[in-house]
């Protein structure tokens, strides 16, 4: 069975990964979108290079287009379900840890107001 992929909600019900998203060019924005579907596919059997396990059960989508290498980071929560938290454009070697304890903070929220997202 399929995975589903929830983008974070902001209390107002802002989704800063779609934005971050919608900010990339053409291709990379392709190709972020095609990973994701994969991730679908997928789920907790992606490995890399297409995912990797960063910290506390955070992981990151891993999308490279040219010379461009976007980030996406996710966790999974219960019946299939993957929360997609916060992307950004890698331009060091190592996950910037500003990144990932946003995603971590974002799972905090998620997991508290879990309710918003099932009756998206």
């Amino acid at each position: 069975m399929k995975y589903r992929i929830y983008f974070f909600k902001e209390a107002d019900g802002t989704k800063p990964l779609a934005q971050f998203i919608k900010t990339l060019d053409l291709k990379l924005k392709a190709k972020v979108v095609t990973d994701l579907h994969l991730l679908e596919e997928l789920g907790n059997l992606a490995r890399e290079p297409l995912s990797k396990p960063l910290d506390d059960g955070i992981f990151e989508l891993r999308t490279i287009e040219g010379g461009n290498i976007v980030r996406i980071l996710y966790f999974f929560d219960r019946d299939k379900i993957i929360v997609a938290t916060n992307g950004f454009v890698k331009k060091t070697r190592k996950t910037p840890p500003n990144e990932i304890a946003l995603a971590k903070e974002r799972r905090q929220i998620y997991f508290s107001t879990r309710e918003r997202y099932i009756n998206d």
